[in-house]
């Protein structure tokens, strides 16, 4: 293919990503919860734009309507590991009435894209469509194969996509050793000038808790002192209180080591002892220390209670719910922890749960990746970071695929890219989505 940094994606391709973007956003993918989403319409669309691009795209579902696509590049060099690039088609809702554009309009003003799905993730499904299609055009091959994958019901359980079509498709996804998804290589402002890309070499794990406590039910004028409310409430209130340790992972070590670096910080991260020591450091950083302040702990925040139906009635029963995350290596803390805190009269269980991802920073898919970002930010840092939160990569991890989370989106100051998740006005620049099928395009062609 020649010298990769003289290559250049074509302009059909940067007009494309848009309006796939804006596309695939007008396709409303609301996922609520418990199965209520339908994906198809957008699985369709994509698939369709594949089949043009002449791949041969699967369409699968476990649950009618929600539908998962999975398609394959086939690559110059038989014996190389295959890469998935995989993205998920379904969105969290949006109330119309709290933002400034329909959420599911996918218009277009003053160049920027708005809609549910912007940045999460309708944006990189469209540069995996725009780039793939860019290659039909030119007859470009990449050395490996690529698995191309756009899932349902990422935004709830991954149980009817991504789960699914580890568990019952794993042939699909023969040859992959590594993934790629959303969540990664975006521009970060820290306010004095310098532009971080954090490129995300690995996931907390999630454990969301269901917590019940029983206790007598009676007369709310009675004394009572087998309460299930108040001995729930004793519960949640030690969780929410409860300060984590630190706990400095290999993906957040190296996180610390390369911005400590940037920042002129001498520091040993060897000497590191705990929670001041760390604080200090991540002061030093200042809004750097955004990257990595939320994972250098497990975390438990209570975010649901229900219990009793009447003022007057005591209920013999109260549940409650927490989001709990726990870093790579420390889940038997989390959950010796967890007894700890509930103590003998509040019982826990995983309402869902999900591992933990540790990716090496020293792959060489990590080095092509780092290239691809300076090669058109060349005014940027790189560094790797670990996601607070998951992605689809927990479940492909099942079929031994080491995730990496590369979204390339170069940001103007000021664009608050964490606040577009889940969040109301979500929308992106054009530029970065040229931005990120031109980077894209650059680390897929050399991968």
């Amino acid at each position: 293919m020649g010298d990769s940094t003289r290559e250049q994606v074509d302009e059909q391709a940067l007009d494309e990503v848009v309006r796939f973007t804006s596309d695939l956003i007008r396709i409303d993918t609301t996922n609520r919860g418990g199965g209520d989403c339908r994906e198809r319409p957008a699985a369709e669309y994509a698939a369709a734009l594949l089949a043009e691009a002449g791949l041969e795209p699967t369409l699968l579902e476990r649950t009618e309507g929600r539908t998962n696509v999975v398609a394959r590049v086939e690559g110059t060099d038989p014996s190389a590991d295959a890469l998935l690039l995989h993205g998920h088609l379904d969105v969290v809702p949006a109330r119309a009435e709290d933002w400034s554009v329909h959420p599911f309009s996918g218009e277009i003003r003053d160049d920027v894209v708005w809609g549910r799905g912007a940045v999460d993730m309708k944006n990189m499904d469209a540069m995996i469509l725009a780039v793939v299609r860019h290659w039909a055009r030119e007859g470009v091959r990449p050395r490996r194969d690529i698995v191309i994958a756009f899932t349902a019901d990422e935004e709830a359980s991954a149980e009817d996509g991504s789960g699914f079509l580890a568990d019952e498709h794993p042939g699909l996804f023969e040859g992959c050793t590594e993934g790629v998804s959303e969540s990664g290589a975006f521009t970060f402002h820290d306010g004095s000038g310098k532009q971080i890309y954090p490129i995300a070499a690995g996931e907390r794990g999630t454990g969301w808790l269901r917590l019940t406590a029983r206790g007598r039910a009676g007369h709310g004028s009675q004394v009572n002192r087998d309460n299930a409310v108040t001995r729930l409430a004793a519960a949640v209130a030690r969780i929410g209180a409860h300060e984590w340790p630190v706990r400095l992972t290999p993906t957040v070590r190296a996180a610390l080591t390369e911005l400590a670096a940037l920042y002129g910080i001498g520091t040993d991260l060897e000497d590191l002892q705990g929670l001041q020591d760390v604080d200090r450091l991540l002061d030093k950083l200042g809004p750097a220390a955004a990257l990595v302040e939320p994972t250098v702990r497990n975390s438990t925040n209570p975010t649901m209670m229900d219990a009793g139906y009447k003022i007057n009635v005591i209920p013999g029963e109260a549940v409650a719910y927490v989001d709990g995350r726990y870093l790579p290596g420390w889940e038997d803390e989390f959950r010796e922890t967890l007894d700890l805190l509930t103590g003998p009269d509040v019982e826990w269980e995983y309402h869902h749960r999900e591992v933990a991802l540790q990716s090496p920073v020293d792959s060489v898919t990590y080095a092509r990746m780092r290239a691809a970002v300076e090669e058109f930010a060349p005014e940027g840092h790189v560094v790797p970071f670990c996601m607070p939160g998951g992605t689809d990569a927990k479940q492909f991890s099942r079929l031994g695929i080491t995730g990496y989370g590369f979204t390339p989106l170069r940001l103007p100051e000021g664009f608050d890219y964490g606040a577009m998740f889940h969040g109301v006005d979500e929308r992106v620049p054009v530029e970065a989505l040229h931005f990120g099928v031109r980077v894209l395009d650059r680390f897929l062609r050399a991968a």
